[in-house]
This record gives C-alpha cells, sequence and structure tokens, in this order.
C-alpha cells in the first residue's frame, strides 16, 4: 500500500511540559490505525497537530500527507484536503436537526440562499451510508449517544474526507453501538476511507486496526502491523505502560461483614412523563468490605437508579426507603444524603463531575466544605493541606494543587472526582462507569483506589458496561434491565453469559 500520512520526529511543547518529544507515525492509504497510550501520552495532541488545531509554527518535525510536506494553519486547511477530525466530545448541536448540523459551516446555498430541499435529500443519502433511517428534520438532541456519533461520520462523509481521524469514538457507546460504529468503519475502508482511531478498548483494535503505533509519555515506542504479524493485547498493554500486566485486576481478599446500605422497593417516574416508571420496585444491599456491581444494557436504568437514590437527582414521584446500618435515613437531597453517608461519583465526570475551569484543591473539597472551615469560612491552608494529601495517596500527575483541572488527563481527572467524594468520608460510595474512556494503566490504579475503600470497612456499588470488569472487581453482580433487577449472582457463579441470559429472559430474580 502507498503512504498516505507521514508525521517525523513531532515535538511539541506547553509551557515547560514537553508533550511530544520526536513522535513518528506512519499510515498507509486505504487502512484503520490504531493509536494507542495511556492518558497524558500525546495521543489527542498528535491529532492536534495533524488537523490544524494547534497550527503550523507551534510545533516541530514534519507532516507529509499524500507525498507534500503540509504546513496548515487552521481546521479549514487540513479538511480542504480531505483530512476530518472526530473529537471525543461531540460538536453537535441539540436543537438543531440533523441536516443543520451536517452542513453547518458547510451549507448548501444558491445565490447566498440555503437551499433546503437539496440540503434534506443530501443528508438523508448520507445517513443511509452511515445506517440510519431517521428523518434529516430530527434534532440530534433526541438521538442516543451512539447515532450522534454516525452523524458525525455523515458530517465528515459530506466534505469528502479522505483521511478521518476519530479520538475515542466508543467510549460513550453501549456493545451494540460499539459494533455499528466498528462495522461502518470497516464498510468506509472498503470505499477507500482510510482512518486512524484513538481507543483505550483492545478487543475494539484488535478486531479493525491494519496498523497501530504506541506512544507513551509523548514518545513513539512501537509500530505494529496487524496484517504481517500476530499482535496479542498483553504485547499493546506492554508497550503502553513500560511493564508486563498479568493481571488487569488487583487481588483482593473480601472480609465482608454486616449489612451497610440497603434499598427497598424503590420506584421512580420519569422526570417528564409522569404516569412513566423508570425504576420499578427495586430491592438493593450492600455489606460492609463488599464491591456490589449493577450490569445491564444501556438504557436500564443502572444511572436513573443511583441518580435518584443520590438526592432524588433523577426523577419524581420517588418512593421507597433506603437504611444505612439499618435505619432508615432521608436521601430527599443530595446534602441529605451526603449526609447519610451516601457518595456518586457520575459517569459524565467532564459535564457533572467537576469544575474544569478551577483547580484541583477547589474541586476535592467541594462536597465536603464544612472540612475545610473554621467558623464557617473555608480555611486555604487546610484546604491546600487535604488536596496535596490526596495528591499524594491517589497518585494525582499533576504540578500541584492549584493545577487547572480541565487541563489534566481524563485519568487523573476521575482520581480527582473520586478524591471529592472520598473527602466527604462516605459509608457507601456508588460509581457509575468509574474507568470510562481512562487506559489501563489508570485503570489499575482506579481499581486499587476501589480496594482500599472496601478494605476500609466501607461498600462500593459500581455500574459499568464493561462485564468484563464487573466479573474482576465485585463481590455480587445484580443484572439491570427497563427499571428491574432480573438477575443476582456472587462472584463464582457469575460469567458474562449469565448475564446476558437474565437480561434476555427479563424475568424476576434469577440465581444461577
Amino acid at each position: 500500500m502507498d503512504t498516505i500520512l507521514e508525521m517525523r520526529g513531532i515535538q511539541k511543547s506547553f509551557g515547560a511540559v514537553k508533550a511530544l518529544n520526536n513522535v513518528n507515525l506512519r499510515v498507509r492509504q486505504g487502512e484503520i490505525h490504531a493509536i494507542c497510550g495511556e492518558n497524558g501520552a500525546g495521543k489527542s495532541t498528535l491529532m492536534k497537530i495533524l488537523s490544524g488545531v494547534y497550527p503550523h509554527g507551534s510545533y516541530s518535525g514534519d507532516v507529509l500527507y499524500d507525498g507534500q510536506e503540509r504546513a496548515f494553519a487552521d481546521i479549514s486547511d487540513s479538511e480542504a484536503v480531505g483530512i476530518i477530525i472526530i473529537h471525543q466530545e461531540l460538536a453537535l448541536v441539540p436543537m438543531l436537526s440533523i441536516t443543520e448540523n451536517i452542513y453547518l459551516g458547510n451549507e448548501q446555498s444558491k445565490r447566498g440562499v440555503i437551499d433546503w430541499q437539496v440540503s434534506r435529500a443530501k443528508a438523508k443519502a448520507l445517513l443511509a451510508k452511515v445506517g440510519l433511517s431517521d428523518s434529516p428534520d430530527s434534532p440530534v438532541g433526541t438521538l442516543g449517544i451512539g447515532k450522534q456519533q454516525l452523524i458525525e461520520i455523515a458530517k465528515a462523509l459530506s466534505k469528502e474526507v479522505r483521511l478521518l481521524i476519530l479520538d475515542e469514538p466508543t467510549a460513550s457507546l453501549n456493545e451494540k453501538d460499539s459494533d455499528t460504529l466498528l462495522s461502518l468503519l470497516l464498510e468506509l475502508k472498503s470505499r477507500g476511507v482510510t482512518s486512524i482511531i484513538i481507543s483505550h478498548k483492545l478487543n475494539e483494535i484488535s478486531r479493525v486496526a491494519d496498523g497501530i503505533t504506541v506512544i507513551r509519555d509523548g514518545s513513539t515506542v512501537d509500530a505494529l502491523d496487524c496484517n504481517a504479524e500476530s499482535v496479542s493485547e498483553d504485547r499493546i498493554i506492554k508497550a503502553m505502560v513500560g511493564r508486563e500486566m498479568s493481571d488487569r485486576y488487583p487481588p483482593r481478599t473480601p472480609n465482608i461483614g454486616d449489612v451497610i446500605f440497603e434499598v427497598k422497593d424503590w420506584r421512580v417516574q420519569h422526570p417528564t412523563q409522569r404516569d412513566r416508571a423508570v425504576i420499578k420496585g427495586v430491592n438493593l444491599e450492600a455489606r460492609k468490605g463488599e464491591i456490589v456491581g449493577i450490569a445491564g444494557l444501556m438504557g436500564s436504568g443502572r444511572t436513573e437508579f443511583a441518580m435518584s437514590v443520590f438526592g432524588g437527582t433523577y426523577g419524581q414521584d420517588i418512593t421507597g426507603q433506603v437504611r444505612m446500618h439499618g435505619k432508615q435515613v432521608d436521601v430527599s437531597s443530595v446534602q441529605k444524603a451526603i449526609k447519610a453517608g451516601i457518595a456518586y461519583v457520575t459517569e459524565d465526570r467532564k459535564g457533572n463531575g467537576l469544575l474544569l475551569d478551577d483547580n484541583i484543591k477547589r474541586n476535592i473539597t467541594l462536597a465536603n466544605l464544612i472540612g475545610v472551615s473554621r467558623f464557617g469560612v473555608v480555611d486555604e491552608h487546610e484546604e491546600i493541606k487535604v488536596a496535596t494529601d490526596f495528591l499524594k495517596k491517589l497518585r494525582i500527575r499533576a504540578q500541584g494543587v492549584t493545577h487547572v483541572v480541565g487541563n489534566l488527563s481524563g485519568g487523573n481527572q476521575q482520581k480527582v472526582v473520586l478524591s471529592k467524594w472520598l473527602f466527604s468520608e462516605p459509608e457507601v460510595l456508588i460509581l457509575d462507569e468509574p474507568t470510562r474512556g481512562i487506559d489501563v494503566g489508570a485503570k489499575y490504579e482506579i481499581y486499587n483506589i476501589i480496594n482500599q475503600v472496601v478494605a476500609a470497612g466501607k461498600c462500593v456499588v459500581m455500574i459499568s458496561s464493561e462485564m468484563p470488569e464487573l466479573l474482576g472487581m465485585c463481590d455480587r453482580v445484580y443484572v439491570m434491565n427497563e427499571g428491574r433487577f432480573v438477575g443476582e449472582f456472587t462472584a463464582e457463579e457469575v460469567s458474562q453469559e449469565k448475564i446476558m441470559r437474565a437480561i434476555m429472559r427479563n424475568g424476576g430474580i434469577e440465581n444461577a
């Protein structure tokens, strides 16, 4: 195959921090090329250089595309030659229609007036290419994240894409939507479109990648040809983290005690449709020293259940009981839930979990300001002391506690969220997708933190769409479908097959 892209000796610094140090990348025409590395390794920075987000002159090294040296000044320069980037945070406008989003900035007009008939017809044809049958007039905000990803690809196709860059495209997708997107990439490959995919999901990379480049600490450490040799996940992991990871889940000897946390006959109605039940009589218990998992497909009600328990942050007409150590507690507001000893780590750390424009110390102390206050006034010295302690204990990689959270990698942002809720000293820690969008090395560190929480006599409720994660970490797993628990298994009993069987049967509680 001919080479469509070559990046040679790329170096990029932000102040005194060197983000990229002599990175090399070679991509062949018509292949799917994966870029792997831990959070903060420099993958996204490299792609922002390629797409013109970081313009020529802000870095050193050479970018060759189609055999010519390129000096992109901005995104429009790279798009003009067919390089399109889809960022992890989708750039769609929820209130606009699919058609309007596809052609935003690239309007189909005659004499300065948008031709809506042509725009809709072209949008419909593009939707068909990516496997969507939705009306081109549908507002994007009414669609699921999986369909939104496909609309981003349709938007790229409207610009006559030749090299498609996808940054963590399946991080927020369920298994079915991920499979649809990967199948589309293979279809685009058959049409001659070259793709670069940044992903932490090694099973997906193994399925679609023709070549893999591994970046560690801002440097290229391995370049693999999947068509010429057999590439194991272990080899990729070793290159990413610089060490063997024979066991992806840290060892733990459970020491399970009495019941700490109970939810009885929990029922929740939809926040805007009062006649629609979302949670339908759920019962759950978690014991001292126990990690309890909740498995289920996207839309099964797992997040809605967790949010409704945590201060009624989802739903209306909420009924049922929450007990801590056998005594009923009031969880009708976030403040009351925290006071009762409950903490909830949201799946959306950037949207709901963190103040991205603020620093580490303020984010860590936010849920327990009284813990760093004297006579109702925040003691800044105590705040710094607490944040510095968590920085060390959770191994948050940052220049200091005044580092802006939005500039941290995903894994380090997740550690800040965990620090915030651990500082509130909860009895039960509810984790919603705790390792989403995090590399394998950072995942292992998060798992160690979870183990430390239960070793201290607390309990953890973990929601995850990654079944191997639930099987590797949990002492017991509930299975949820359509707002009900439809299965419950111990660590010894549980398997991916049993979880899926319970979901498909959609009956009452099933024990192995």
